[in-house]
């Protein structure tokens, strides 16, 4: 698989991310790209229980989630596009803190 597949796939939640990181190829770039999806996958998976919390608190910040999840579409755009383009750039506001996940290797 090539570098720009397994950026491309580690994008795609858990699934394509276990792909990219046991099928791709671990050059610099893509694991770069496989450190900023296994980041956003993380911070979905924290939103998406912090908005079901706040469903269940009241219903009337369902608002709130649907603003959090169009960032987070958001992002996964903003990665995609860098992937395609095979740039290693960070994810706006919350990819430099990715980039210290040295255990993705």
């Amino acid at each position: 698989m090539s570098s720009k597949v397994t950026s491309i796939l580690s994008y795609f939640g858990l699934i394509g991310w276990l792909i990219a990181f046991f099928a791709g190829t671990k050059d610099d770039k893509s694991i770069y790209h496989l450190r900023q999806g296994f980041g956003l996958f993380l911070i979905t998976f924290v939103f998406s229980i912090v908005i079901q919390i706040l469903l269940r608190v009241s219903e009337s910040l369902a608002l709130v989630g649907t603003v959090l999840w169009i960032v987070l579409l958001v992002l996964f755009i903003f990665g995609l596009i860098n992937a395609i383009k095979e740039e290693k750039k960070p994810l706006p506001i919350i990819g430099k803190s990715f980039e210290g996940f040295t255990f993705i290797k």
